[in-house]
């Protein structure tokens, strides 16, 4: 099949495209690379890398009307719920109006389209969530994501357009970003601490989150390439750890390698305490197995960091000031 994969330089991006890739799939990855890195787009006979910021409608359009897709992963977002209220305008436009142009083309050249959502989308609900809850975001990012998925139901019903939905979370494995000041709390860690800073929990660090090894995205994938049109998947671990818990891994694991640090605590931040997910639908419908071990899964991801440049943090511009953390402030 041919598939344009969005966001190819970030973590999900770059290991599914090479997944892809190796299974004999022809492979167009998009990214502008504003969140990921030009080391970690794949490359070979059956890859091509287009550099393009997706809010540019006219270039989305011709990019479908060369290429014809069969099926559409869009994996590209800026994944940052913390943030999402001090960069309102920029979460939007990077999360939704670039979905938008991207549904667009999938309803005129009937591409399937495999979308990620967000266990953000649940909100402050009692975990686990469950595919039936209804969505109740508290922050921007997971109203993005769901404005989406309504969206994308919308097409459907009006268009034809096939679709799928995945929610996933706290995905860890190589190709994170670990230079993201503001996502993925192990790989901020983990940076850390490879720079002899402390590990900062913020609050009081009992916030309790499930974190999945992103080998066992794999297969689940491959089966909404062609199937289960218009279903909604939770994906990842079932076993949750406090934020305490994860830090404390860290900061084992890299004293093992040769970097000691300490763990300090920040204010606390507007997020949802205990967030965690029900995977039997995954499981049943697409045979979904996930083995993670997140003491083996931090140290690969670490061992993998230590060989990595020490690439600059970058810093966003914030739209809104008022109340920022004062972690963020600097």
């Amino acid at each position: 099949m041919k598939v344009f994969v969005t966001g190819c330089a970030g973590l999900l991006g770059a290991n599914y495209s090479r997944h892809l890739i190796a299974n004999g799939h022809k492979v167009i990855g998009i990214d502008d690379l504003s969140g990921g890195h030009k080391a970690f787009v794949p490359q070979g006979e059956n890859f091509t890398f287009v550099k393009l910021n997706l809010e540019k409608r006219k270039k989305v359009v011709e990019l479908f009307e060369e290429h014809k897709p069969d099926v559409l992963c869009h994996f590209a977002a800026y994944a940052a719920e913390g943030l999402s209220p001090f960069i309102r305008n920029y979460n939007y436009r990077n999360n939704l109006i670039c979905s938008a142009n991207l549904i667009n083309e999938c309803i005129t050249h009937g591409t399937k389209m495999i979308f990620t959502s967000s266990m953000a989308v649940y909100g402050a609900q009692e975990p686990p969530f469950t595919e039936d809850k209804r969505p109740q975001p508290i922050d921007p990012y997971g109203v993005a994501k769901y404005a989406v998925e309504v969206d994308l139901e919308l097409a459907r019903q009006q268009f034809g357009l096939k679709y799928n939905i995945v929610r996933p979370h706290n995905v860890l494995g190589v190709y994170q970003n670990i230079w993201d000041r503001y996502r993925n709390v192990i790989g901020i860690f983990i940076r850390k601490t490879l720079n002899g800073q402390s590990i900062l929990v913020y609050g009081d660090g009992e916030q309790t989150r499930a974190f999945s090894d992103i080998r066992y995205y794999m297969d689940p994938f491959d089966k909404l390439l062609t199937d289960y049109d218009g279903e909604t998947f939770n994906i990842g671990a079932d076993k949750y750890f406090s934020l305490n818990e994860v830090a404390n891994a860290v900061q084992r694991i890299g004293k093992k390698y040769g970097y000691e640090v300490p763990i300090e605590h920040g204010e606390p931040r507007h997020e949802v305490k205990h967030a965690y997910c029900d995977h039997t639908k995954a499981k049943t419908v697409l045979e979904f197995r996930d083995e993670t071990n997140l003491d083996e899964l931090i140290e690969s991801v670490f061992v993998w960091a230590m060989k990595q440049p020490n690439r600059k943090v970058k810093k966003m511009d914030y739209e809104v000031t008022k109340d920022i953390y004062d972690y963020w402030k600097d």
